[in-house]
C-alpha cells in the first residue's frame, strides 16, 4: 500500500526555479493532493494525522544521466527490474543508460526491447555512435533516434577524432545530445588511480593526467568547429580539466562521478573498493576543484556511473577486476554530508546538480512536485543506517564502497515505488 502522510512546516523544494520553503503538504496514496491551508482541510477529511517531520526534506526526484546496463533482462549482477527497484529507494526517478551491452545498443531492436519496459521511472536510453563501439564505423544515428534513443554516446573513452568528424559532419543528431567521455585509453595504460604523490604511496600504476587533458583538448576544438552538434562530455575527473573547461570558446555541459566527489586517492585504504573506478580517482586537489568547477557552474550534473559487479568479478585483485562501483543509496547521503554539511552548499545548488542539470544533460524534462503527483523523494538526513550490498536483496551487485559503514542520512520514501524499506 503507498504511504500516505501530512507534513506540517516541512521543507520543500518544488523545483528549479523554485527556493527552500516549509509549507505543509498532504500526500494521499503516494500522490500529493494538496499544500498549505487546503492540505491541512483535506487531511481531516480523510483522518489522515500529521507526522513528525522535523529536518526532513520533500523534493523531486533525482535524475541519473547515465550508468551502464550491459546485461538488461538475464544479469547476474544487475538487471533492468532489480536497477528500477534499487533506484527508486534511493529517489531516483529518471536513469540513462548507456550503450556498452552483451549487445551494444547501436541496433534499433535493443532500443526498442528496453523501450517497451513499464515503469514509473523513466529509463533514457543512449544510442551508440558507433557499431559495438569499437570506434570504426558510426551505426545509424537517425534509425537510433527515430525508435526511441534520446542521444548517442560511446564506450567510457573517446572514439577516433576522424570518426567524430565523419559523424558531426553527417549531422543526422541534430540536436540531440552526444555524450563522450575525455579519455585516451593507450596514454592511461594500465594506470589504476591519477598519478600523485598518495598514488605512489599505494602502490598503484599511476594514471597520466595526460589520458584526460589531451582528448578533452581535442573535443573541445571539434566542438569549436561544430558548434550547432549538442556536445555533452562525462565525468570530468581532474583539476586541470576543469581549468581547461573553464576557458574553453564553447563550455559544453558536463558531467562528474559522484564518488570522485566524495574521496581521493589519499584517503583510502588498498583494499577499498572505491580504487578501481573509471575515470581512476584524483588527489585531494582534483576533488576541491571538481567540487568548486560545480559551485561555479562549470560542471553541469553529478552523475551515478554506475557499473554493477557481481562477487565473481569484485573479489579479483584491484588491478584485474572491471573498473567501477555501484550504489545509488549512498549517493545523495554522502553528497549531502560532503556539499551541504562540509562545503556549506544550499539545497537548491545540490538538487541543480543531482536532478535539474541530469536533465539537461539529456534534453529531458525536469522533476518537479506538483499536485496529482507521485514523483518525489522525502529525505531524513539525520537518518543513521549501515550500509550493507545485501540489505533488501535490492541487488546482488556487491561492488558498493562503504561496506558495514554507519551513513548519516537516507531516502525514507519516495512516491513512484509501492513500499520503501522505511524500518531498516
Amino acid at each position: 500500500m503507498k504511504s500516505s502522510y501530512l507534513f506540517e512546516n516541512i521543507q520543500t523544494l518544488e523545483g528549479s526555479r523554485s527556493t527552500l520553503k516549509n509549507q505543509t503538504v498532504l500526500i494521499k496514496d503516494g500522490v500529493i493532493k494538496a499544500f498549505g491551508k487546503k492540505a491541512l482541510q483535506n487531511a481531516e477529511l480523510l483522518n489522515i494525522k500529521p507526522k513528525n517531520a522535523k529536518n526532513m526534506l520533500l523534493a523531486p526526484c533525482l535524475v541519473d544521466p547515465h550508468s551502464f546496463l550491459e546485461s538488461p533482462f538475464k544479469g547476474k549482477a544487475e538487471n533492468i527490474y532489480t536497477l528500477i527497484k534499487k533506484a527508486t529507494v534511493a529517489g531516483y526517478g529518471q536513469l540513462g543508460i548507456l550503450p556498452r551491452s552483451n549487445l551494444w545498443r547501436d541496433q534499433i531492436e535493443s532500443i526498442i526491447s528496453l523501450k517497451t519496459i513499464n515503469s514509473e521511472v523513466l529509463i533514457h536510453i543512449w544510442g551508440a555512435f558507433s557499431l559495438g563501439g569499437k570506434g570504426i564505423s558510426l551505426s545509424k544515428h537517425s534509425d537510433l533516434l527515430q525508435n526511441g534513443a534520446i542521444g548517442l554516446a560511446d564506450d567510457d573513452f573517446t572514439p577516433p577524432i576522424e570518426l567524430l568528424k565523419q559523424g558531426f559532419s553527417l549531422g543526422e543528431m541534430k540536436k540531440s545530445p552526444v555524450l563522450l567521455a575525455p579519455r585516451d585509453i593507450s596514454l592511461q595504460a594500465e594506470g589504476m588511480s591519477r598519478e600523485s604523490v598518495d598514488t605512489l604511496r599505494a602502490g598503484w600504476p599511476p594514471d597520466p593526467i595526460e589520458s584526460e587533458i589531451l582528448p578533452l583538448v581535442q573535443l573541445l576544438e571539434l566542438h569549436k568547429q561544430y558548434p550547432d552538434i549538442a556536445l555533452r562530455l562525462m565525468n570530468i575527473s581532474t583539476s586541470e580539466g576543469v581549468s581547461k573547461l573553464k576557458d574553453a570558446y564553447l563550455n559544453p555541459l558536463t558531467t562528474v562521478q559522484w564518488w570522485h566527489l566524495v574521496t581521493d586517492n589519499s584517503y583510502l585504504s588498498p583494499f577499498d573498493i572505491g580504487w578501481s573506478v573509471t575515470p581512476s580517482l584524483g588527489s585531494p586537489k582534483d576533488r576541491a576543484s571538481l567540487i568548486k568547477g560545480l559551485e561555479e557552474n562549470v560542471l553541469t550534473a553529478i552523475s551515478v556511473h554506475s557499473t554493477p559487479t557481481d562477487d565473481s568479478e569484485t573479489k579479483q585483485p584491484a588491478n584485474r577486476r572491471k573498473k567501477g562501483i555501484s550504489g545509488y543509496n549512498l549517493v545523495l547521503p554522502l553528497l549531502w554530508d560532503q556539499l551541504i554539511r562540509k562545503s556549506g552548499w544550499e539545497v537548491e545548488k545540490l538538487w541543480e546538480k543531482l536532478s535539474f542539470g541530469p536533465s539537461k544533460v539529456m534534453n529531458q524534462p525536469e522533476e518537479k512536485l506538483s499536485l496529482d503527483s507521485n514523483r518525489w523523494l522525502l529525505f531524513d538526513p539525520e537518518k543513521e543506517w549501515v550500509q550493507s550490498n545485501e540489505k533488501n536483496n535490492l541487488t546482488t551487485a556487491t561492488n558498493q564502497p562503504m561496506k558495514d559503514h554507519k551513513i548519516c542520512g537516507k531516502v525514507i520514501d519516495c512516491g513512484l515505488i509501492n513500499q520503501v524499506y522505511q524500518n531498516d
